[in-house]
């Protein structure tokens, strides 16, 4: 199969011309490619893994995003993009589920899977060679290193060489696990930033142009964040105190001092029901079982909560429904009302935000995780933050105050 007669500028910006020496002569494995809006990076990566391909006939690709759902409108037309650059187009099938294309000639893949549940990842086979190219995009999806290098372990096998991709725009905070990460020195990692500063006018077209220069006039830190790639700070991140990761079986055997907390819910907000453990000593809290579900009957969950609650412990709920307390209580469960009190919410988010570490098991606990990690104090419409926790988006921080409010010392307020 021959790639049509085209220039290699005509597809890849200059930004990434000496990035792509560097994939050709296989001086790394790894390529961590961090940039604003219109850096060109995910059209980059696409067609170095189908030139990639090409030139390899035992090299297949696996293309990863975080959810399942992210993948057809994303990474799935981005590779079919650069198909149709290179001309290729009539050489490849395309598959919708599982969403895969295949060249037609020698069967090699690519692969697009959702990172719901990493351990599906096992399970691919491929018919021949191995996976020498794997690509995350929107990697700050993820969630930590930890995530990543069991992915890696599952794919990176059968081959010699590999290129691993990770294309991602930076958040805005220096804190973010991914900004963290990409300061880490290590010698078969390459590091790339780029903007669309870097990409010919013509490829971004007018319009987008002269948005950014709008925004760089009227919003200049929101510009140096959003087109420039830069991690400008003052993030409204409400927990900076986080760490995901697995809880393992052996270190749940050895809790002492488990709490459990349930924020009610129905029909438009879930219900959810936290298990989690608090080392006061080290002053760590570990967040390792959820219940999280929307129009579950009060006899349905208590059927559930007694299946990881057998021996009957407490369970602190919002006192704000005591006819669902009092029918919990009827049906086995030791069912007691939050205290509450004045400015509980403020009080205990500041107690959480005050521990010296919050571990949360990702596998176990999504939702529990994406909830923290995204919780973020009122914006005040000026590109800054006002002292104010939303009310929205916080059922698992809620469960888990209940939870932990024997633990907590309010500062009462008259």
């Amino acid at each position: 199969m021959k790639v049509k007669e085209i220039r290699l500028t005509d597809c890849i910006g200059k930004g990434f011309y000496e990035i792509h020496r560097d994939i050709r002569e296989g001086r790394h494995t790894h390529y961590w490619m961090k940039g604003g809006r219109g850096s060109g990076k995910s059209s980059f990566i696409s067609i170095e893994i189908v030139l990639g391909i090409l030139e390899d006939r035992n090299a297949n690709a696996v293309v990863l995003r975080k959810v399942a759902n992210n993948l057809k409108d994303s990474v799935f037309e981005q590779v079919a993009w650069a198909i149709r650059a290179l001309g290729i187009e009539d050489e490849w099938e395309r598959k919708v589920s599982p969403p895969e294309m295949i060249r037609k000639s020698t069967g090699q893949k690519i692969l697009f899977r959702g990172c719901d549940d990493p351990r599906k990842l096992k399970s691919i086979k491929l018919q021949q060679g191995y996976a020498k190219y794997i690509w995350y995009e929107e990697t700050d999806e993820f969630f930590g290193m930890r995530e990543i290098r069991s992915i890696n372990q599952s794919l990176m096998r059968g081959g010699t060489e590999f290129r691993v991709f990770y294309s991602y725009n930076p958040p805005k905070y220096a804190r973010s696990w991914v900004n963290q990460e990409a300061t880490e020195t290590r010698e078969d990692r390459f590091v790339h930033r780029s903007t669309y500063l870097d990409m010919p006018q013509e490829w971004l077209g007018s319009q987008f142009l002269a948005e950014a220069a709008y925004i760089r006039k009227k919003h200049p830190e929101t510009y140096r964040h959003e087109y420039m790639g830069e991690v400008t700070g003052g993030g409204g991140e409400v927990f900076r105190n986080l760490t995901f990761r697995e809880i393992t079986p052996e270190e749940i055997a050895r809790f002492d001092h488990i709490s459990r907390g349930l924020d009610w819910g129905y029909a438009v907000d879930p219900l959810h029901y936290t298990v989690n453990h608090y080392d006061k000593t080290r002053r760590r809290l570990y967040i390792f079982f959820e219940l999280r579900a929307r129009g579950m009957s009060n006899r349905r969950l208590a059927e559930e909560i007694e299946k990881e609650n057998p021996k009957k412990r407490e369970v602190i709920c919002d006192s704000a429904e005591p006819k669902s307390i009092a029918e919990m209580q009827g049906l086995g469960i030791r069912a007691v009302g939050a205290k509450k009190g004045p400015d509980s919410v403020y009080y205990g988010i500041k107690w959480l935000q005050d521990l010296e570490e919050i571990i949360i098991d990702p596998k176990r606990c999504p939702e529990t995780a994406r909830e923290f990690y995204g919780y973020e104090y009122e914006a005040d419409g000026r590109d800054g933050w006002k002292a104010v926790f939303p009310d929205r988006e916080n059922h698992a921080i809620d469960a888990v105050r209940y939870s932990r409010e024997n633990d907590m010392r309010y500062v009462r307020i008259r």
